[in-house]
């Protein structure tokens, strides 16, 4: 028996190469699989917008204070002198904490730094954050 099943196999083995010396293997594929790869490739894409709107980057902490008003007033400051920047007025308990701007790069935090230091005294510097940015055109 064992013999009988060694031959076989052996038969078997001597076929499949000889097929496979031809090159003329044909593949059928259904034509849904490829409508399921575009569905999945656009689910990706949407599960993974969100994280690409997000990225490490740096802001401007502009006041750091426990005084709601003074917070609120100076956020009405920034938006009055640069209605285009982004600016965010986060609360973390004790204190408000007012953050401006979206830069990728240090230099270019530190390049608008002093045009914000000249509005405030004191206290503002730029800090590591994370930045949103407008994800790729494409992707939309």
């Amino acid at each position: 028996m064992k013999k009988l099943v060694f031959i076989l196999f052996a038969f078997m083995s001597v076929q499949a190469f000889a097929q496979a010396d031809t090159n003329s293997i044909v593949v059928h594929k259904d034509p849904r699989i490829d409508l399921l790869v575009k569905k999945q490739i656009e689910i990706n894409e949407v599960t993974t917008r969100n994280a690409r709107r997000f990225v490490p980057g740096f802001r401007i902490l502009v006041v750091n204070t426990n005084d709601r008003n003074k917070a609120l007033s100076a956020k009405s400051k920034l938006y009055q002198e640069f209605p285009s920047l982004n600016v965010y007025l986060m609360y973390q308990a004790p204190f408000y904490k007012l953050k401006a701007g979206n830069f990728k790069d240090r230099k270019d935090a530190d390049d608008f730094l002093p045009t914000i230091q000249r509005m405030f005294s004191s206290g503002v510097y730029v800090i590591r954050d994370t930045i949103e940015v407008n994800p790729d055109p494409a992707a939309n």
